[in-house]
């Protein structure tokens, strides 16, 4: 079947769910003030790393009781080395419905050996019953389901009260949401994601329950020295003053503190949050137009509106899944050539489909446009039709 190609494409054509793309107006000039060359143990060097770390609080409104740190490794080393230094002392509660998830439940199973730890499981597209988890308990979970599009729609089911730790996993949720501080005693990001950033790097903010724990308790595991956040029994201060464990990248340090000021100079939070939102509500009217496709998270109350992610339906092809994929692929990799979105893949691991980053430093323009065209590609490659 032959069609129309549409005249508009997107002026910056960068989907990918991380890195994700750099925010409007973005060059490499944004970088001339990197400290290169310089320790990032000199005074200017740890300047540097204070700025990024003073823009985050204001940016997300992080209270004073909390501390912030700029970890290694990412997100993934962000959590890693909460789970590492604070699990242990209770029972854990493990919340997966997504890979990272599952990551967090094979650590805790399988690599910290924890005697006493249950998983809550849900398949791709869907939430935990979170009502299962026991508040005397310890609890990791993430707010946001990078690879499937599915969050925690609030904090209501986390008590005030409770005996156990919240480590959240929020690399995808943060500045795209808005999360409850008072009720996350651990939460961490990476640079990636909502701003744009670089790589290799990920933030870690801890509330007065999970210093409390860092200093009353001693893990029986070795604890690597990447992980290490304490000196002498007691928590090491200067690491959440810009002191980092190891090297970070004043590159992407730099990098970071530009879209912090970016995001302070558009309005912060509110408007990082209704960029996110117009985005979202631009898929949700085209899925409303396009029945062939849909969202992986069905439930509306649960969808992300940063990682969106879409399967197809079309009768002709939802019975058959290898069809599915065979077909995704082909538009996904036709999209790809022609210059249109850039890594909108499905995640490795979820169902065959696509994956639209719509964070705050895509424009909506630019999603509107791609979309028209994913519409385009599926009736070339499918010979599906569109319905108005």
């Amino acid at each position: 079947m032959t069609a129309t190609a549409p005249a508009t494409r997107p002026a910056k054509p960068h989907f990918s769910s991380g890195p994700c793309a750099k925010r409007p107006g973005w060059t490499l000039n944004a970088l001339d003030d990197a400290l290169t060359g310089r320790s990032h143990r000199s005074k200017p060097g740890l300047a540097k790393l204070r700025e990024a770390i003073d823009l985050t609080r204001a940016v997300l409104g992080i209270p004073d009781t909390h501390r912030i740190a700029i970890t290694p490794g990412s997100d993934t080393g962000a959590v890693e080395m909460a789970m590492w230094s604070l699990l242990g002392p209770r029972g854990v509660d493990v919340a997966a419905w997504e890979s990272f998830g599952q990551d967090w439940v094979t650590d805790a199973i399988k690599q910290l050996k924890l005697s006493d730890c249950r998983s809550f499981v849900a398949p791709y597209g869907e939430l935990p019953d979170l009502g299962q988890w026991d508040p005397q308990r310890d609890i990791v979970f993430t707010w946001n389901g990078t690879t499937s599009g599915v969050r925690v729609p609030n904090g209501d089911w986390i008590p005030d009260d409770r005996a156990g730790l919240t480590i959240c996993d929020a690399t995808s949720a943060a500045f795209a949401m808005d999360l409850p501080w008072d009720k996350l005693d651990v939460t961490t990001w990476s640079w990636q994601k909502i701003l744009g950033g670089e790589g290799a790097h990920g933030i870690i903010v801890m509330g007065p329950r999970a210093i409390e724990r860092l200093e009353s308790y001693d893990p029986a595991w070795p604890m690597p020295k990447l992980f290490r956040m304490k000196q002498g029994g007691k928590v090491n201060e200067s690491f959440f003053q810009g002191s980092t464990i190891n090297t970070p990248s004043l590159l992407a340090v730099e990098d970071a503190i530009d879209g912090l000021r970016w995001a302070q100079s558009i309005g912060g939070l509110p408007e990082l949050i209704r960029r996110c939102e117009a985005n979202a509500a631009c898929i949700a009217e085209w899925v409303a137009r396009n029945p062939w496709c849909g969202f992986l998270a069905e439930r509306p109350e649960i969808r992300s509106p940063s990682s969106i992610c879409l399967k197809i339906v079309d009768p002709a092809l939802a019975s058959d899944t290898e069809l599915q994929a065979r077909t995704a692929a082909s538009i996904v990799t036709f999209l790809d050539q022609e210059g249109i979105a850039f890594d909108i893949g499905a995640y490795r691991t979820a169902p065959p489909g696509f994956r639209f980053w719509a964070g705050a430093t895509v424009e909506t323009t630019d999603l509107a446009a791609a979309l028209e065209w994913l519409t385009f590609a599926y009736r070339q490659i499918a010979g599906g039709k569109e319905t108005e």
